[in-house]
């Protein structure tokens, strides 16, 4: 699709959804809008993450864990995530088993456990590093970079008002 200043185009999630009247406000018609385009990419970027063995939660721990370049404790990293990971045990346990992570008990508290990336699993990120840049760049090819700078914006101001 060309850039036709795109502020006048109609909505299209509207005969995505196959909708048949109109939204019930222009809150409504977004919400559904980033909801369904969340959908879209979260499912893209799965395949890939998919390819190299892991899942979308697996991914976002070792990136952060490679990020701070430190041992975390669980809980650090869990609140660090993209999406709400309520089960990171389960998701430092399966990173635990595919050998990508170091977990070690503190010595200042054991009831803390400390987790880290290990060569293995910056081995894993490293293949994955340009496949996924380059999935970026195509999944947002059609939206002209002054147009992504100001969706970064908005979505911003949306989890502003969306924090409890």
């Amino acid at each position: 699709m060309d850039h036709i200043g795109w502020v006048g185009m109609a909505s299209m999630i509207k005969d995505e959804l196959k909708k048949r009247g109109p939204f019930d406000s222009v809150e409504q018609e977004a919400t559904l809008a980033i909801l369904r385009t969340s959908d879209l990419l979260e499912n893209r970027l799965a395949r890939l993450l998919r390819e190299h063995g892991l899942t979308m939660s697996q991914y976002n721990v070792l990136r952060i864990l490679r990020g701070e370049a430190k041992p975390l404790p669980c809980l650090e990293v869990a609140s660090r995530m993209i999406q709400v990971a309520p089960a990171i045990t389960r998701v430092v346990d399966q990173l635990q088993g595919l050998k990508l992570i170091d977990k070690t008990q503190s010595k200042q508290d054991r009831r803390v456990f400390l987790i880290e990336i290990n060569g293995d699993g910056k081995r894993r990120l490293k293949k994955i590093d340009q496949p996924l840049l380059d999935l970026h760049a195509n999944l947002l090819s059609g939206v002209p970079k002054k147009e992504l700078k100001m969706l970064v914006k908005a979505l911003d101001l949306v989890r502003m008002g969306a924090v409890p």
